[in-house]
């Protein structure tokens, strides 16, 4: 007999809300031909470094992190884990504006316009 305790699944990296796994169902509903996914990295541009970017994605890339969601399944670019790990991402909608909103508890500062961040 082991006395290995089986591990606990971790937790994914970054939370979608319900809002978040429903616009990534619609992106996956209307996805151009040969996507398998959404992808969340976090490229370095804007005054303050780093910026969250979501694509389409084509391939799977095994050091990518996976969250399969009802709507289709949900990449987090392994090298921008690190950066991303406990953050909320959220979708919003109002009368002018739509887009994806990140709460990042490892971002340290973000600029004046709110387009990047730095760690």
């Amino acid at each position: 007999m082991s006395d290995v305790k089986p591990r606990k699944p971790r937790p994914a990296a970054v939370a979608l809300t319900p809002n978040a796994e429903a616009r990534v169902a619609h992106l996956m509903a209307t996805a151009p031909a040969g996507a398998i996914g959404v992808k969340l990295s976090t490229p370095r541009r804007g005054c303050s470094g780093l910026a969250y970017s979501v694509d389409y994605v084509d391939s799977a890339n095994p050091m990518d992190e996976r969250i399969e969601t009802p709507g289709g399944t949900f990449f987090i670019d392994g090298g921008s884990v690190l950066y991303l790990v406990g953050s909320t991402m959220d979708w919003v909608e109002d009368d002018f504006t739509a887009g994806f909103v990140f709460n990042n508890p490892n971002a340290k500062g973000s600029c004046g316009c709110g387009e990047s961040f730095t760690v």
